[in-house]
């Protein structure tokens, strides 16, 4: 199995390692380098490629089964716009978590100081979800091992009990199908799977759900006619994009690039691709009598591992080392080399 996109990908390691850092490809590592060449010139700004943030907000749309534009908003980190969701909950109400989940997820709720955060396992998040929950805050599929949330099962739990449903499509988006629906709100960084910038993350949220959160550290680029609102505001938008921050348009740029690629490769042909490269690499763990965190994602953590991750890099194989146990992540990038080579630096101690 050959990676899915050979000619924009050049990797001189195996990297194995997206669901830290995802690699750009070609075509945004140039369209970013002829947006600075413009820049230097002095004949275009980044900012002159502002057409691009409503292209942008249409593909995750796209991503995002039954989504539309106006419901999504940009900003540059997963933690600032689940602020809007924490800062809206009533004093004392209960915000259900995951046990390991990723601290961007956590800390909003966890040091706002008047919320009850009650962490459960992630395999017992859906039965424990009862009348006083408010709100759940899980990812779609955990960022240290892999493990995944049954979407579906947990949404139909949560509108039984009144309660809202955040979820992080970080580890998930452009290799798992995202069904608007599942959740009220949607947040996800598109530097990792996305193969997009640092500085980009989308919100999603319907108008219903988005009317119970509050803007918080608003952005000249949230009002209704930003352009004509420069100097006098008026009125914050309508849409979703009222939770905007100013972008970082060189990340637009580079984001926009991956998200093209992401859809020209498809979600359904890149989840083949992953989770057969995944399939492969856990069933070569298992014949060298390895233990990993059961899944069937394209993240796969070995357990109690993580002090290999050097071993591993100086031999050209790049994970991470998480939660103890040492993260090997697959996507479209890779191939049936980097998963074989992977596992003989792990049987050569």
């Amino acid at each position: 199995m050959t990676s899915l996109a050979p000619d924009e990908f050049a990797p001189e390691a195996t990297y194995l390692n997206t669901a830290s850092y995802g690699l750009p490809s070609a075509r945004s590592l140039t369209a970013v380098q002829e947006a600075n060449a413009r820049w230097s010139s002095g004949r275009g700004a980044p900012a002159t490629q502002d057409h691009l943030v409503p292209q942008l907000r249409e593909s995750f749309a796209r991503l995002l089964d039954g989504a539309t534009a106006d419901d999504i908003a940009l900003g540059g980190g997963v933690a600032p716009l689940i602020a809007p969701i924490a800062v809206a909950l009533p004093p004392n109400a209960e915000v259900l978590v995951a046990e390991g989940e990723f601290a961007s997820v956590t800390m909003p709720f966890l040091y706002r100081g008047d919320l009850t955060v009650r962490v459960v396992p992630l395999e017992r998040i859906i039965e424990e979800v009862r009348p006083e929950t408010d709100l759940v805050a899980v990812s779609v599929v955990q960022s240290a091992d892999g493990r995944m949330t049954d979407l579906p099962a947990l949404r139909a739990a949560t509108t039984a009990n009144s309660a809202r449903l955040l979820v992080d499509a970080t580890q998930a988006a452009s290799w798992l199908p995202l069904t608007f629906a599942d959740a009220d709100y949607w947040v996800c960084a598109t530097f990792k799977w996305l193969i997009g910038a640092r500085s980009v993350t989308f919100f999603a949220a319907g108008p219903e759900a988005a009317a119970a959160a509050r803007p918080v550290n608003l952005s000249w680029y949230a009002a209704e006619d930003r352009w004509a609102e420069l100097y006098k505001p008026v009125a914050l938008s309508t849409a979703a994009r009222r939770f905007d921050s100013t972008p970082d348009w060189l990340g637009v740029i580079a984001a926009s690039a991956g998200i093209s690629l992401i859809e020209e490769l498809t979600v359904e042909k890149i989840n083949a691709h992953n989770l057969d490269l995944a399939d492969r690499f856990r069933a070569g763990l298992s014949a060298l009598d390895v233990a990993f965190v059961p899944n069937r994602s394209p993240i796969v953590s070995v357990q109690g591992a993580g002090d290999a991750a050097q071993r591993l890099e100086r031999a050209g194989v790049m994970t991470s080392a998480r939660n103890g146990g040492l993260r090997f992540s697959f996507h479209l990038y890779n191939d049936i080399d980097d998963v074989d080579r992977a596992l003989e630096v792990l049987a050569d101690k």
